[in-house]
């Protein structure tokens, strides 16, 4: 049993192995969407220890401590660092077919050249390694990005973000990875939650200019995207946890915005009505200023609720759920397109089993003028891993040409997750190569070689217009 990093990892065909390490291996990262926190990207602070690295933000492996039974003490609660390691360590040996083993191995690999698998028997070891490597090498954010070619990465921020970290660092020649960010309105969106109210006066105060109504909402976010705009920003981010398409007249949207204001409870009728136009409206905006659109649909969020009161949310009790149906989807693209306003648009389901059904939608939208205009994204959240990937190159490829992807994300809020773009090509790569050996694909290598270096490289590019 070989006990040390392989570089052959998830490349199961000889063709894969030689597609990826002759066309995919070498290509810059473009990290489209990502939660990382702008600031600790501008204050570039060397890191305290690997235990901080892996453990400040990372809610998948949050999630997995808690199903072996570690106190929140040593998750997310008041223990150092190198405890909550210790801890880590006990359980990743037990990891077996879980994506936070591999992603774990690559990140020793390509980060501190370590090869061997971590453990509770060498964890002491590896931790004073680790630390040593973070010293002597200044590691820090940027570092990262730069050790894993990231060219671009792209954020996500609230309207009412000043994005002064962000302008300070386009300011900033020493900066070598272009930070961008994302603009998403989800507060706005949810008019149902408890702090709708007080949000609309956080956004007031962001635009300059009072909100009393639906459409001075909106008013609003125009001014603040034009903000992002004028900063950079070419693309969108939109949760949609669960959407229910319902037909709706503005007054009836302007009377639920009222009552939301208000803080008074609103009808499924009412949330459903509301949240159908919102999505329309912000989706003109988007054509307006050149915006790409993405839509994350099919998160069941806060599912613990006893657990994100503790802890707060984003922090491992979300779920996935299939409530949001194509057919209310397949309704806003259709009002859209109706409307000669439908944006660039990717589509993220998050339910597994609704990946060949958006992707049959979205080619049912694409309109012969912009090249991919209505796309599948990539496998996110729960399917970010080797088979998630693979499946839906197996299932969505014969929908939708897996040549026009834009390639993967890492959405992540850590500063290791580049590799997750090599897991990617990897599977990318075997994907392919046992069409080749399967007789399925024979035209010349140069088609295979231009497509692997545009789904990972430049179709990101063309299609966000960087």
């Amino acid at each position: 049993m070989n006990h040390l990093f392989s570089e052959e990892l998830l490349l199961t065909n000889r063709t894969g192995s030689y597609f990826y390490h002759t066309y995919a291996k070498h290509l810059p990262i473009i990290d489209y969407h990502c939660h990382l926190v702008a600031r600790e990207i501008y204050e570039n602070e060397e890191f305290e220890d690997l235990g901080e690295m892996w453990l400040a933000h990372d809610h998948y492996k949050w999630r997995a401590m808690r199903t072996f039974g570690i106190d929140e003490f040593y998750i997310t609660g008041g223990a150092g660092y190198y405890e909550k390691y210790l801890k880590f360590a006990e359980i990743l040996p037990r990891l077996i077919g879980n994506p936070v083993y591999i992603w774990c191995a690559l990140e020793l690999k390509r980060y501190f050249d370590i090869e061997e698998p971590l453990g509770p028997d060498n964890a002491e070891e590896i931790y004073k390694k680790t630390k040593e490597l973070i010293k002597g090498r200044h590691m820090t954010p940027r570092w990262c990005m730069e050790r894993s070619k990231v060219e671009i990465v792209s954020t996500t921020e609230d309207p009412v973000d000043t994005l002064d970290y962000h302008i300070r660092m386009k300011r900033d020649p020493a900066i070598k990875t272009r930070i961008l960010t994302a603009f998403r309105p989800d507060q706005a969106f949810y008019c149902e939650w408890s702090s709708f109210s007080n949000y609309m006066g956080k956004l007031s105060q962001a635009a300059e200019q009072e909100i009393t109504s639906f459409s001075s909402m909106m008013s609003a976010l125009e001014q603040r995207l034009s903000f992002f705009a004028e900063f950079g920003t070419r693309v969108s981010d939109n949760g949609m946890a669960d959407i229910t398409w319902c037909d709706y007249t503005m007054e009836e949207v302007e009377a639920a915005f009222d009552k939301a204001l208000q803080q008074k409870e609103l009808s499924t009728k009412e949330i459903n009505q509301y949240q159908s136009a919102f999505v329309i409206e912000m989706a003109k905006l988007y054509k307006k200023y050149g915006f790409v659109m993405q839509l994350h649909i099919g998160t069941y969020l806060d599912a613990n609720q006893k657990k994100v009161k503790e802890i707060g949310q984003s922090t491992g009790f979300d779920c996935v759920d299939d409530t949001t149906s194509v057919r209310s989807v397949g309704a806003i693209l259709n009002r859209l397109t109706e409307m000669d306003e439908l944006p660039k648009t990717i589509l993220y389901p998050l339910h597994a089993s609704q990946v060949e059904s958006f992707a049959i939608l979205a080619a049912g939208f694409c309109d012969g003028k912009v090249k991919g205009k209505v796309q599948l994204g990539a496998p996110w959240w729960f399917n970010d891993q080797s088979y998630g990937i693979e499946r839906q190159f197996y299932a969505a490829g014969n929908l939708y040409p897996v040549s026009l992807s834009v390639g993967m994300l890492t959405d992540s809020r850590s500063f290791l997750s580049y590799p997750r773009h090599e897991l990617y090509r990897r599977v990318l790569c075997s994907y392919l190569g046992e069409l080749v050996e399967r007789g399925e694909y024979f035209s010349d290598e140069i088609y295979i070689k231009e497509m692997i270096e545009s789904i990972c490289y430049k179709n990101v590019r063309e299609y966000f217009g960087w």
